[in-house]
C-alpha cells in the first residue's frame, strides 16, 4: 500500500493530466454518439422494421473486439485519438440507440392521441410530449454508453491517445503493477463520478442540468488547451519530431535514447514520444502514414514480417551484417523507406522454460522439446504465434506439434510461467524476465531464429529532409551491447527506475550527452 501510495505521489503529475485526457476522449466520443443515436431512434420510432435493422448493425457493432476496431482504423485514420474516438462512438450506439428507441415506442399511445387532439404538429408532440416522457429510459442509455466508453478507453494507451490506458500498458511492460492499479482504478472511479452526475443532473430542472455540462466542458476544455502546445509560441516555432516504440520495456528504452540523442544535438526540434504503440503492424502501419516519424525495428523482423524476401536469401543463414543490409535494401526499394545503422546487441527470439522443468525433462535444446510437446502448457506471444519465424518455424524447423497452446501476451508471459500456468514461453534474448524468474533459454541448434538488431526505421522522405537526425542517430552505430540492454531493462522492470532514466544514464556513461 506504502508502494502504491508513493508512486501516486511521484505520479501526480501525469495522473492529473491522464484523468483529464481520458476525460477529454470519453465525453467528446458521447456527445457525438449521442447526436448519431437519438435522432436515429426518433426517426425510426413508429417504424419497427427500419428500427429493427438498426438494432442489428449496432449490436454487431458491440460484437467486434476493439483491438480489431483499432486495428482496422489504423490504415485509415493512423494512431492516437481520432482512431480510439471513433472506437468509442461505436461501441455507445447501441445503448443510447435501444434505450430511446423502446422510450419512444412504448408511451401509451392513448398520451399520443391526447397530445393530437389538442392539435400539436408533429415535432411540437415530440418535445413537449414524447421525448419528457421517454428522458429517464434515454438518460439511463446515457449512462450505459458513458460507463462503456470510459472502460473501454483505457485502449487508447495502445495507440498513443494517451489517458489512463498509458498506465496500464506502461505498468504491464515494466512489471510495476503499481502504475496497472492507478490506470484500472482511475477509469473506474471515473465512470462511477460521471455515471452519477449524470444520474443526479436527471433529475435537476433542464436549464441547472445544462448549466452545470457546460462548465464541465468548459473546465475540461480548459485544461486540455492549457496542456496542450497551442499558446506555447516556443514549441510554435521549432519543427516537431514524433518517437515510438512497440509495447515493451526495450522499445521504450530506445525512445527514449533516441529522443535523448536528438534534444542534445539539435534543440531546435520538439520531440515528441508515442511510446507502447501496440505491435509491429499498428506501428508500421503508423510510419506508412505519416502519423510517427521514427521509430526503432529490429532486423530479423524487417525480414521476416515487412518486406517480401526474394527467395535467394529466404532460406540462407545470414550473418547479422547481412541481415541489415538485406532488410536496408529492400525497405528502400519496397517501401521507401530509410533504415539507419544498427546497434550492437541482438534482440533475438528464443524459447524459455523454468530450470527445474529443464531439468526434470533433460531439455538443452529446442529439439529437446519434443520429449514433452504433448503434455507441456505452451505460452506464445500473438505476433510469435503468427511469424514464420515463430511457431510456424518451430513446426517446420524443429518437427513440434504441441497439444496445448495458448496465446498470452508477452509481458503476462513471465507471471504465467512464474505461477505453473504455462511451461514453456518465447522471450526475448535480452529479457530482463529470464534472470528475474530464474527461467532457462533452449538452445537454437538448427539456427532457426534471425539476428535482430534495432536500428531506427523512417521515411525517406524524413530522412531527405532531416539529414542531420540521421546522422545524430548514427552516433548510436556498434553501440549498446547486449549486457548494456539486459541491465538497462533490469533497472525497469525491476528497480523500477523510468526508461527515460535508465536511457539518459547510458548517453551520460556513453558521452553522448552531458
Amino acid at each position: 500500500m506504502n508502494q502504491f501510495l508513493q508512486t501516486v505521489s511521484q505520479q501526480k503529475g501525469e495522473i492529473l493530466q491522464a484523468i483529464f485526457e481520458h476525460l477529454s476522449m470519453s465525453l467528446l466520443a458521447l456527445l457525438i454518439a449521442v447526436l448519431i443515436a437519438i435522432p436515429l431512434a426518433i426517426l425510426v420510432a413508429h417504424r419497427r422494421r427500419a428500427a429493427g435493422i438498426l438494432l442489428q448493425v449496432t449490436g454487431v457493432f458491440q460484437t467486434i473486439p476493439s483491438l480489431a476496431i483499432l486495428g482496422l482504423l489504423i490504415p485509415f485514420v493512423g494512431i492516437g485519438v481520432v482512431p480510439t474516438i471513433i472506437a468509442l462512438i461505436v461501441y455507445a450506439l447501441l445503448p443510447i440507440f435501444q434505450n430511446t428507441y423502446v422510450g419512444l415506442a412504448e408511451i401509451d399511445p392513448a398520451l399520443l392521441e391526447a397530445a393530437d387532439a389538442f392539435g400539436m404538429r408533429r415535432y411540437q408532440r415530440l418535445i413537449r410530449v414524447e421525448l419528457p416522457l421517454a428522458l429517464p429510459v434515454i438518460i439511463s442509455g446515457i449512462r450505459t454508453a458513458l460507463v462503456f466508453i470510459i472502460g473501454t478507453a483505457t485502449l487508447g494507451g495502445l495507440i498513443g491517445a494517451g489517458g489512463l490506458g498509458t498506465f496500464i500498458m506502461s505498468g504491464l511492460t515494466n512489471y510495476n503493477y503499481n502504475l496497472v492499479l492507478i490506470g484500472a482504478l482511475g477509469s473506474a472511479l471515473l465512470a462511477i463520478v460521471f455515471s452519477s452526475l449524470l444520474g443526479y443532473l436527471s433529475k435537476r430542472r433542464p436549464r441547472v442540468a445544462i448549466g452545470i455540462l457546460v462548465l464541465l466542458a468548459l473546465v475540461i476544455g480548459g485544461v486540455n488547451l492549457a496542456q496542450s502546445d497551442l499558446f506555447d509560441s516556443s514549441a510554435k516555432s521549432k519543427e516537431t519530431i514524433v518517437i515510438s516504440g512497440k509495447l515493451g520495456t526495450e522499445p521504450n528504452i530506445l525512445d527514449n535514447i533516441y529522443a535523448g540523442l536528438i534534444k542534445e544535438y539539435d534543440p531546435n526540434v520538439k520531440v515528441t514520444l508515442k511510446e507502447n504503440l501496440g505491435n509491429t503492424t499498428f506501428l508500421f502501419s503508423a510510419l506508412k502514414d505519416g502519423k510517427v516519424d521514427i521509430y526503432p525495428e529490429f532486423t530479423g523482423t524487417v525480414l521476416e514480417s515487412l518486406v517480401k524476401t526474394p527467395k535467394s536469401i529466404a532460406d540462407k543463414n545470414l550473418s547479422a551484417n547481412e541481415t541489415y543490409e538485406n532488410g536496408k535494401k529492400l525497405l528502400s526499394e519496397q517501401f521507401d523507406m530509410t533504415y539507419s545503422k544498427p546497434s550492437e546487441f541482438q534482440d533475438t527470439y528464443a524459447i524459455a522454460v523454468k530450470t527445474s522443468f529443464a531439468k526434470k525433462y533433460h531439455l538443452k535444446t529446442i529439439a529437446d522439446l519434443a520429449k514433452v510437446e504433448d503434455t507441456a502448457k505452451v505460452a506464445f506471444d500473438a505476433e510469435f504465434m503468427a511469424r514464420s519465424d515463430g511457431f510456424a518455424g518451430l513446426k517446420s524447423t524443429y518437427g513440434l506439434d504441441f497439444s496445448k497452446v495458448s496465446t498470452v501476451d508477452n509481458s503476462l508471459a513471465y507471471p504465467a510461467i512464474n505461477s505453473g500456468k504455462a511451461d514453456i514461453i518465447d522471450v526475448y534474448s535480452t529479457d530482463s524476465g529470464i534472470k528475474r524468474y530464474g527461467l532457462t533459454v533452449l538452445t537454437d541448434s538448427k539456427h532457426l531464429f534471425p539476428k535482430y538488431q534495432a536500428a531506427p526505421l523512417m521515411k525517406t522522405s524524413f530522412a531527405d529532409k532531416n539529414p542531420e537526425i540521421v546522422n545524430i542517430l548514427n552516433k548510436l552505430n556498434g553501440k549498446l551491447t547486449d549486457e548494456q540492454m539486459r541491465t538497462m531493462n533490469y533497472q525497469v522492470d525491476v528497480q523500477h527506475k523510468t526508461a527515460q532514466e535508465v536511457a539518459t544514464q547510458f548517453l551520460k556513461s556513453e558521452g553522448l550527452v552531458k
